[in-house]
């Protein structure tokens, strides 16, 4: 399901508050900076940091 793209102009990661993409195949919500990415339930991108999957290669930050 596409989100719309006025929310997408909005949304930023809020771990690093970089950029993000919409990957929708995935259903994710990527950083363009940090790599992480975030869950997109039922056309709802859930922009939490305890929901976000970590890059390969990296430790989640305490």
């Amino acid at each position: 399901m596409p989100l719309d793209d006025r929310l997408l102009a909005i949304l930023v990661c809020p771990a690093c508050h970089g950029s993000v993409e919409h990957k929708e195949r995935r259903h994710a919500i990527v950083c363009t900076a940090c790599g992480r990415r975030y869950p997109v339930r039922d056309g709802i991108p859930v922009m939490l940091v305890e929901e976000a999957t970590e890059p390969a290669g990296r430790t989640p930050s305490a």
